[in-house]
């Protein structure tokens, strides 16, 4: 037992029969077990084992075979896991069971975990003197469908939860509305208030935008959002996808950073810039909000396996489609990568398949690089569709490419984001491509079976 007494918010713990703790992995994905309470009081004191393969499989549990973090090599220890007591919600769901996220903060490890590398990106920009804030919103869709019956195709041609393309629609949500309330509600129990929630065009599609906060606080909203939807999802008899793009002629699903960088003494926005009185205080901080979309925008080509994951988000990074294809901005302009807004950047790239961890600690790394080297703006805004401008510089169209980028100048990254997170993030993302070249797809039999 610690010798120390439990922090005051965990003292009452004891009157649950168990509590449920998680850490995201490299995909994004919670990995989490539950504990008692006496082996909570225990952890708070002396930290959690978590076996080290969390960092060294993939999303399908295959051990990686060219990581070396994690791996058959290491014998896969227990990795050190402290839970952060700020994290502490109830699960609705589960009776108000207590539920706690954690991170890796020393060893070998801690260099991979994504929560501590969002960590330490926040804790230089506020060395730096910034403060950022941050909100993520998702879109997904919503199948009728369970586990089993999905498996029993073979994961494909899921049937979705409502027909027909209806965005914004006051009709379809009352096709789900059991399902809409319960989620609403739990998202304000579960500790991820939102500002809004909507259908988005395409069957079955849904689109929130959770609260802005700090940026940390953020990425935990995202990660628990997330796992929240999939679980009221399934009291009503449903799947939730957060897959970049599940069908070619349905729009994809985003997952947009929004952020902002305040003064840490005094808590001014330089995305407010206009706002200000001072001529001069307004110059200034035009300039740092400029620098830091410069940064971002610059280092897009270098950094997009960390925004665009996986295989399948490529296929939502064409034209048309909602997503940037290039490295472009504007002034609230939804078809370029870098939408400016009056109070904030929202980074479009990102889909709801990126690790909300990652893909935030990409873009505050890369904007307040562009702040501490006073990166100039010297890309004019796109007008109109940046999808007709041809001149616009074209982004990485698959993850091999996008990985292979990164790779040959991943020295950007690792002064950013660390030495041996990058070499082991982009290990990993080699493993996905390799995986995916020795797929046989369906589209592939369906051309090519019968007629070749």
């Amino acid at each position: 037992m610690p010798s120390s007494p439990l922090p005051s918010a965990l003292r009452d713990l004891a009157d649950h029969r168990a509590v449920h703790v998680a850490i995201t992995d490299l995909d994004g994905v919670l990995r989490g077990k539950r504990i008692s309470p006496k082996k909570l009081e225990q952890v708070l004191a002396t930290d959690l084992g978590f076996c080290n393969v969390i960092f060294g499989w993939d999303i399908n549990d295959q051990p990686y075979d060219n990581t070396e973090l994690s791996g058959w090599t290491t014998g896969y220890p227990d990795a050190t896991v402290t839970l952060d007591p700020h994290t502490l919600r109830s699960i609705p769901w589960l009776d108000g069971a207590p539920f706690l996220l954690g991170d890796l903060s020393e060893g070998s490890l801690a260099a991979a975990c994504p929560r501590s590398v969002l960590r330490r990106v926040l804790a230089k920009a506020e060395h730096q003197g910034y403060r950022i804030k941050a909100a993520i919103e998702y879109e997904w869709f919503l199948f009728a469908e369970t586990p089993d019956s999905l498996a029993a195709k073979h994961g494909t041609a899921p049937t979705p939860a409502t027909p027909g393309m209806h965005g914004y629609s006051t009709l379809r949500p009352g096709n789900l509305a059991a399902f809409v309330d319960e989620l609403w509600t739990a998202c304000y129990q579960f500790g991820v208030p939102l500002e809004g929630l909507h259908t988005e065009t395409g069957p079955g599609v849904y689109e929130a935008a959770i609260e802005y906060t700090d940026a940390l606080v953020a990425a935990d909203r995202a990660a628990c959002f997330k796992y929240l939807v999939r679980q009221v999802a399934m009291r009503h008899g449903m799947i939730a996808s957060f897959m970049a793009k599940w069908r070619d002629d349905l729009p994809g699903c985003g997952g947009h950073v929004h952020q902002s960088v305040e003064h840490l003494a005094s808590g001014r926005n330089v995305f407010a810039a206009a706002e200000l009185k001072d001529a001069e205080q307004r110059r200034a901080d035009k300039g740092l909000a400029d620098a830091y979309l410069a940064g971002q925008l610059s280092a897009l080509p270098r950094i997009l396996p960390l925004l665009a994951p996986s295989i399948n988000s490529y296929k939502r990074l064409v034209p048309g489609s909602w997503a940037a294809t290039a490295m472009s901005w504007g002034h609230d302009n939804r078809t370029t990568a870098l939408r400016l807004l009056h109070n904030r950047l929202e980074t479009r790239l990102p889909g709801a398949d990126a690790n909300p961890y990652l893909a935030l600690a990409a873009c505050v790394a890369t904007g307040m690089r562009g702040i501490v080297q006073g990166e100039k703006l010297k890309q004019q805004a796109t007008t109109g569709n940046a999808y007709d401008d041809a001149t616009l510089p074209p982004l990485p169209r698959s993850l091999a490419s996008a990985t292979r980028a990164m790779r040959t100048q991943q020295s950007l990254a690792a002064e950013l984001l660390g030495e041996e997170f990058v070499e082991h993030f982009l290990r990993t993302r080699e493993w996905e491509v390799r995986q995916a070249q020795c797929a046989v797809t369906d589209w592939e039999r369906r051309r090519y079976l019968e007629l070749i």
